[in-house]
């Protein structure tokens, strides 16, 4: 089994996918989709039919009193879609 950090995304749109059987999860940009399957599928135990990526370019900030400029790190997101039916219980809200 990969050791790969899954990192639920919680947005308003990623709970409105929820319903359709989609869930976004934040991962490490050198993964690929099929190494992303095989981990989800091993540690949620279900089956997935679909993946889609995208990498979130990483934007300019500016903090502090004199306004320093910083830059947030870019991030890959997947967009999982499973067996219709089957649901990951982190994405499970009141």
């Amino acid at each position: 089994m990969d050791r790969i950090t899954l990192i639920p995304v919680i947005t308003e749109r990623s709970i409105e996918d929820v319903k359709k059987g989609k869930f976004t999860f934040r991962i490490p940009q050198e993964f690929r989709k099929d190494r992303i399957k095989r981990a989800i599928e091993d540690k949620f135990k279900v089956k997935v039919v679909n993946i889609s990526t995208n990498i979130t370019k990483g934007r300019r900030i500016r903090t502090g009193v004199r306004r320093i400029e910083h830059k947030l790190p870019s991030f890959k997101k997947a967009v999982v879609t499973l067996k219709k039916g089957e649901k990951i219980d982190l994405f499970e809200t009141a």
